[in-house]
């Protein structure tokens, strides 16, 4: 009787040390920014692993990979896994990487296994789910959605004043091919991500999968407080416009708002200031910084939003500054498909694997997949709940497990 195999630990340990090597930053964790040369490199290197494993190799028009293997109707909606494999700066070698080379074994496992499916299962690199480059994440994943437009595209731009859209043309990526990337619902049948948890929950619990209910969404938002420069010795206190302490005041503000929040999930966090001039005997005139909030919970980051510019409000008038705030971005959480969560335990059940349901509180891919197919995800341990840092670690092992429970949740979503 045909069945499926067991992931290789082996192959996923070297595929994973493989993939780390494309690195800028060897001596302080792992650096692979969107389309520079280390992340090119890194994609030659996946496209030839999944031909490699005898999946069919294409690119689309926003640089999304996709490497495929053939059902029995290959004009069905096709069944999706994937994930990323750009870095913020100085990271770890497991965040998106674990889905797709997982994703990977995953579908070698049922090539090899010889077991029929209808469908056409596809292991995708989502174009540059990190903001690292362009200040805006899961850029391959929007234009799929249909939220990155081709002007959209020319209005964002790095640190170099290169938009996207000139990124992709340099690289030789036909922008008027675009419309082929957006996807409507029922072109997908469902997509299933494997990522590690990046928290403690599952490594504290000592739980080898996490499955997820629903992915918590980001607000962006950029704040700019201008006020007065002037000699810090020569002006006294009470005529002061410190464009630091009102800035300061804000974030405290924010804090005290997210500690109170109605949804546990709800969180926010200031991770970028910049004070001008930056001199220690200058009263800042003015200070730059991001406001990032995540939540399960529209509702409530609603509300957050609407208390945090009243505070804003307050502060200007209290202290005497300018306040510009911006929404870069108010994404909604996405819910998981009851379905594939019920497949995803079915799963780990028959495979005696201990689980967790649970929210992510990381954003990724897989919420603006939701916008046009059926999704699930599934987390597996990170060591101490460490991400986003050079000690970032899972243990291969934890990967191949939760490989295992995804191709057989693949395999069942492809036979239908």
């Amino acid at each position: 009787m045909k069945q499926l195999g067991k992931a290789s630990v082996e192959n996923i340990k070297n595929d994973l040390v493989n993939l780390a090597k494309y690195n800028s930053t060897p001596e302080n964790g792992i650096t692979r920014v969107l389309f520079y040369d280390e992340e090119l490199q890194a994609r030659d290197f996946i496209k030839a692993r999944m031909a490699e494993n005898g999946m069919t190799v294409r690119e689309d028009a926003a640089g999304n990979i996709f490497g495929t293997i053939e059902g029995s109707e290959p004009d069905a909606a096709p069944v999706w896994t994937g994930s990323h494999i750009d870095t913020v700066l100085n990271a770890g070698m497991f965040d998106g990487t674990a889905g797709v080379i997982g994703g990977m074994e995953a579908l070698r496992l049922i090539r090899e296994s010889g077991l029929s499916h209808k469908r056409n299962i596809e292991v995708i690199v989502y174009t540059s789910e990190e903001p690292t480059r362009f200040g805006l994440g899961c850029l391959g994943s929007r234009a799929m959605a249909g939220e990155l437009t081709a002007a959209d595209m020319e209005e964002i731009k790095d640190q170099d004043g290169l938009s996207f859209a000139e990124v992709l043309q340099n690289l030789g990526h036909d922008l008027n091919d675009l419309q082929a990337v957006k996807r409507k619902k029922g072109d997908v049948y469902a997509a299933v991500e494997l990522h590690i948890e990046q928290g403690a929950i599952l490594d504290t619990k000592n739980i080898g999968i996490g499955i997820i209910t629903t992915i918590s969404a980001p607000t962006d938002i950029k704040v700019s407080v201008s006020g007065t420069q002037e000699h810090a010795g020569a002006t006294p206190m009470e005529v002061r416009k410190d464009a630091m302490c009102a800035a300061a005041e804000i974030m405290l503000g924010l804090e005290g708002l997210a500690r109170n929040a109605g949804d546990y999930s709800t969180v926010a966090t200031v991770g970028k200031v910049e004070v001008f001039p930056g001199s220690t005997n200058v009263i800042p005139g003015r200070v730059d910084f991001s406001i990032d909030i995540r939540s399960a919970d529209m509702e409530d980051k609603n509300t957050l939003v609407q208390k945090l510019k009243a505070i804003v409000k307050c502060v200007e008038a209290v202290r005497g500054v300018c306040v510009d705030l911006e929404i870069v971005t108010h994404d909604e959480p996405a819910d998981a498909d009851p379905r594939i969560i019920s497949l995803i335990e079915t799963a780990c059940r028959q495979s005696g694997q201990s689980y967790h349901l649970m929210v992510s509180g990381a954003y990724h891919d897989s919420m603006f997949v939701s916008k046009f197919a059926p999704f699930g995800m599934i987390f597996v341990p990170s060591k101490n709940g460490i991400s986003h840092h050079a000690d970032e670690w899972t243990d291969f092992a934890d990967i191949a497990k939760g490989t295992d429970i995804l191709a057989e949740t693949l395999l069942q979503l492809s036979q239908e």
